[in-house]
């Protein structure tokens, strides 16, 4: 159990790292619990700002709806194909529901910069682009779990 301990340390990422990755990844998957306390796993885009990862979900989605009962979350970003090359990101916390929902673009403070880094990152825009459907969620993660297996040494 320690040298797994130790190990873990040696290839987590740091804060610069985990920042860098967050920035470059595209897609995440999300976590829920549903009533039943069966877990629901799918797909999203997102943006990370340093200290909140910020999701973009349709209103109507089955997440969206588990959220609003259970708020646990966790988010996975991960990335790379051989064993050598793998690295991710385990984010774990309570989703917070920010702004208008489904969201249409009434000012909400909040959410200028991560509309911003949404639109430049997915869009090429400056600004967010709404279509009525979609809302965002916070996740200001309460663990942070994070692995670079290229740290591992050959």
């Amino acid at each position: 159990m320690a040298d797994t301990q130790r190990r873990g340390r040696r290839i987590m990422m740091t804060q610069g790292e985990l920042d860098d990755f967050l920035a470059a990844q595209r897609t995440c998957r999300v976590a829920t619990v549903g009533g039943d306390g069966a877990p629901h796993v799918g797909a999203l885009w997102f943006v990370w700002d340093g200290t909140a990862l910020w999701l973009y979900s349709i209103t109507r989605s089955k997440r969206w709806a588990q959220l609003r009962k259970d708020p646990r979350i966790a988010v996975v970003v991960d990335d790379g194909h051989a064993y050598g090359e793998l690295r991710g990101a385990e984010l774990a916390g309570r989703a917070e529901f920010v702004g208008e929902a489904p969201r249409t673009g009434e000012p909400c403070s909040e959410l200028d910069a991560p509309e911003r880094l949404f639109a430049t990152k997915y869009f090429g825009m400056s600004a967010m682009p709404h279509d009525g459907r979609h809302a965002w969620l916070r996740l200001t993660p309460e663990s942070v779990t994070s692995w670079d297996f290229r740290k591992i040494p050959g």
